[in-house]
């Protein structure tokens, strides 16, 4: 007989017609008849009831996509919703015939899906209830849930009692159901925590019941997730300044101030807590924005040296958030002011009780973010001394508990940032050598537990600093093999989770392999990885058009883009991303005016004139080489050897446009100037070595650029002319 697969589960497909017709089963319209038809037969243990009660309303209540009701899937067509769903210990109360009210509800489900625990496994009703379906249907339409337990645990000697399998989940059946003595690969959704989940393991369930990728599905969902998440940030608002009011307005009624200012805190830590964590990953700076103002409000409206320690700290996350949101707004005066004033808070609550390892925790989040701020704008002193205090609190959060794994982490970012300063210092081999040292426990913690967004964007982080410090040391394939590790690492994240911070990730990953691989002479692939870096912020921000920050990383991709395609002579192609590239970096100017992305207007100047170089459009082209020399001179980095070297390229464009123009003594000016901004005595990354081999040629000094330019090829740079 012909056979219809079910998402891996096959069923006979005229028994399927026949049953439905028989027990007038709802199709994908909604319409039932009097004989009920089952989405699926929930077997478990009784010890198990509060989770089947759980997944039971979850998968019945699920609303599925109105986008994909209908559609035609291996297991027929979506239908409208996963309603009814048999509960063996629910509905067999009814029932004098037990076994026969099973084999019937068995018969007439399309699927059976076992909570799994050892209880589970241990239960001779949830097994025969799966050696009956499998008779009835085979295997494959069985889906499991773990709720408890380990899979496999019974062959592994001294831990057979925490196998959560049932021996006829364990065993494979043909499709005749009968027992083959082979062993069985079941489908199963991991519903703890710390794996997949309640949420991802009930779409996973969902997915193979509709007959539909996981990825899709979950991206519906967060469609509908966002819309939702807008009412309850609206609704959550509203409530707040209603319990708020409430609160200021019974001050003097002692009994009802406190019952009042108890709901309105309550409402506060919501906020603060699950929307924050619900909205963050969508990328609403705008919903934050509010959640973050409201809450603080509240907060300004009371007695500061009357709040408890749990009020005192989430005043302090209160900033934290408004801080994060002004940083990514590109606003670091308001964000360095709001982490300080969160960091006096948290060092407060340390005051108060110095050995509390959460309190560390909050206050090195806040000294962290001061010394990052400080570093992106050209503080270095400021930012050493943030990155070691916060070494410092994440030392003494592991002495406190050092079993703790998240105090663990803390003590591989604090390794992080010190490679950071080391980096900046331009000490390459040792930033490296410090970086690589957390590498691998970083990733053990990324491996115990998947589901922590911070270990992955943080373990993220640090693969791309590796890059760049071997790269700084001319070890090219080395930086080109992290970077890859990288991306690879990031793309299912991004593709296959809502957090928009790993798809931001990427776009800087994209930009760093493509400058990697034109260093190499390898353009096209180049080309290639720039493209993805763009392609990675367009989808981004539409998401959030507010978030500055992300349109500067675009800024940067497009401009240098526009530059490599000029290099290869496809001017058309470089004056439109440069276009688009000059309008971004304008937007991103107009947020933040000052240093941190003052290179961006450097790099515009410098392209255009380049262009209206190609063009024979010199009285432009001289123009805008020195606006791009002006603003290189107001750059300042953590580096500022760093930016003598911008400098010292933008007098070498300007070189460049006046020996076109015939000026040969300008020219020969504007490349001295060049080379005499160039530090003496430094470790030079290899494209600063570059530079000065370039204008010593450019000078007639061929002696001097002839070694140079052989160590470059030796290290494999074949870009340098």
């Amino acid at each position: 007989m012909p056979q219809v697969s079910l998402g891996g589960c096959r069923v006979n497909k005229l028994a399927l017609m026949s049953r439905n017709r028989e027990s007038g089963a709802s199709d994908a319209t909604g319409r039932s008849g009097a004989t009920p038809h089952y989405q699926a037969f929930l077997s478990y243990s009784h010890h198990d009831s509060d989770h089947a009660d759980w997944l039971h309303k979850a998968i019945e209540r699920f609303a599925i996509p109105k986008g994909l009701i209908g559609r035609v899937t291996v297991n027929g067509p979506v239908p409208r919703s996963l309603s009814p769903i048999f509960r063996d210990r629910h509905e067999l109360a009814a029932s004098s015939d037990l076994g026969q009210t099973i084999r019937l509800a068995l018969k007439q489900s399309r699927f059976l899906i076992v909570l799994c625990s050892p209880a589970a496994a241990g239960s001779r009703w949830v097994n025969e209830e799966i050696l009956a379906f499998k008779k009835l249907q085979g295997e494959r339409c069985v889906l499991a849930a773990i709720v408890a337990g380990e899979p496999w645990a019974s062959t592994i000697p001294g831990r057979e009692a925490e196998e959560c399998f049932p021996p006829a989940l364990r065993e494979k059946y043909d499709r005749r159901g009968r027992a083959t003595g082979k062993r069985a690969e079941p489908i199963a959704a991991d519903l703890r925590e710390g794996r997949d989940g309640r949420e991802a393991g009930k779409l996973k369930l969902i997915a193979g019941m509709l007959g539909l990728g996981l990825d899709d599905l979950v991206r519906r969902e967060q469609q509908r997730r966002q819309k939702r998440l807008t009412y309850i940030a609206a609704a959550s608002l509203a409530g707040m300044t209603v319990a708020s009011g409430l609160a200021i307005f019974a001050f003097d009624k002692r009994d009802e101030a406190r019952d009042q200012r108890r709901e309105a805190e309550g409402l506060v830590s919501f906020m603060l807590g699950d929307l924050r964590d619900e909205l963050e990953p969508i990328g609403r700076l705008s919903a934050l924005d509010a959640v973050g103002t409201r809450a603080l409000g509240y907060f300004e409206k009371q007695d500061k040296t009357e709040l408890s320690d749990e009020a005192l700290a989430q005043r302090s996350h209160a900033l934290n958030l408004l801080a994060q949101i002004a940083d990514k707004r590109l606003d670091p005066v308001g964000a360095l002011a709001r982490y300080r004033e969160a960091m006096r808070s948290t060092a407060e609550l340390v005051e108060r009780k110095s050995d509390d390892p959460q309190r560390l925790f909050d206050h090195a989040q806040n000294v962290f973010y001061v010394g990052e701020i400080a570093r992106d704008r050209g503080d270095a002193r400021l930012a050493k001394a943030a990155y070691s205090e916060y070494k410092n609190l994440a030392d003494r959060m592991i002495t406190v508990e050092p079993n703790n794994l998240k105090w663990q982490m803390e003590v591989f970012y604090a390794n992080e940032n010190m490679g950071i300063i080391l980096y900046d210092q331009r000490r390459f081999a040792e930033a490296s050598r410090l970086l690589e040292s957390s590498v691998r426990p970083m990733g053990s913690g990324v491996s115990i537990d998947t589901n922590n967004d911070d270990y992955l964007k943080e373990y993220s982080t640090l693969l791309a600093w590796l890059a760049d410090s071997y790269a700084a040391q001319g070890q090219l394939e080395r930086a080109i093999t992290v970077r890859e590790k990288q991306i690879a690492f990031l793309r299912p994240l991004a593709d296959g989770q809502s957090n928009v911070v790993f798809r931001q990730h990427l776009i800087p990953a994209h930009f760093g392999l493509g400058n990697l691989f034109l260093s190499q002479g390898k353009s096209d692939r180049a080309i290639e990885e720039f493209r993805r870096s763009i392609a990675e912020s367009e989808r981004l921000l539409p998401v959030e058009p507010d978030n500055a920050f992300w349109t500067g990383l675009a800024a940067q991709s497009r401009l240098q883009l526009a530059k490599t395609l000029l290099s290869l002579n496809d001017r058309p192609g470089a004056a439109l991303h440069a276009r688009i590239g000059c309008e971004q970096a304008k937007r991103v100017l107009a947020r933040d005016p000052g240093t941190a992305w003052r290179r961006l207007q450097t790099d515009c100047f410098s392209v255009r004139s380049r262009l209206a170089m190609s063009d024979g459009n010199m009285a432009d082209a001289m123009t805008l080489a020195r606006q791009a020399l002006a603003t290189a001179r107001t750059e300042r980095s953590a580096d500022r050897n760093r930016d003598r070297y911008k400098i010292a390229g933008e007098f070498r464009l300007l070189g460049d446009v006046r020996n076109r123009m015939g000026d040969a003594a300008g020219a020969k000016a504007a490349w001295k100037g060049g080379l005499a901004q160039i530090p003496k005595s430094v470790v030079e990354r290899p494209l600063e070595t570059r530079d000065r081999a370039d204008l010593l040629r450019l000078l007639g000094r061929t002696n001097e650029a002839r070694p140079l330019y052989a160590r470059l090829m030796a290290m494999g740079y074949r870009n340098a002319t």
